[in-house]
C-alpha cells in the first residue's frame, strides 16, 4: 500500500543553495514580490537556486521565475544546456506540462474515409 508523502521544507535541505527559511519565503511569494526577495541573493547562488528548483517537478515554475532574474551566461555556466533551456523558458513564459491529460482532438481532424470531393473524382 502506497502512502502519500507530504512535501515539507525539510525535503529541500539536501542541496538547496539557500537556507530553508529563505526558500519558504520564495515559495509563498507572489510574482510581484519574488524579484525583490531574490535581489539580495548573490547572482551565482540565485542561478544555482533556479536550477535546483527547476529540477523538482513541483517547484519547476518557481525555478523558471527565479531564472528570470538571472543572466543567461551565469545560468549556462551553472547548468550548461539545462541552464540555457531554463533561461529561454524564463523569457518565453513557462507552460506547465500536461503529461497527456489534455487529449481533445485538434480542429483539423483527419478522416480515414477521405473527402467527398476526392471520392467523387475517383468514381
Amino acid at each position: 500500500m502506497n502512502q502519500a508523502h507530504l512535501i515539507t521544507l525539510r525535503d529541500f535541505e539536501d542541496g538547496c543553495p539557500v537556507p530553508t527559511e529563505a526558500l519558504g519565503r520564495l515559495y509563498r511569494a507572489d510574482a510581484e514580490t519574488l524579484p525583490h526577495l531574490v535581489a539580495d541573493i548573490p547572482q551565482r547562488t540565485r542561478a544555482q537556486l533556479a536550477v535546483f528548483l527547476y529540477g523538482r517537478t513541483h517547484t519547476r515554475e518557481l525555478g523558471v521565475r527565479v531564472a528570470a532574474t538571472c543572466e543567461a551566461a551565469l545560468l549556462m555556466q551553472t547548468a550548461g544546456t539545462l541552464g540555457e533551456v531554463i533561461y529561454a523558458q524564463s523569457r518565453d513564459g513557462y507552460m506547465q506540462p500536461t503529461y497527456g491529460e489534455d487529449r481533445r482532438p485538434s480542429k483539423g481532424a483527419i478522416s480515414l474515409a477521405g473527402s467527398r470531393k476526392a471520392r467523387d473524382q475517383h468514381a
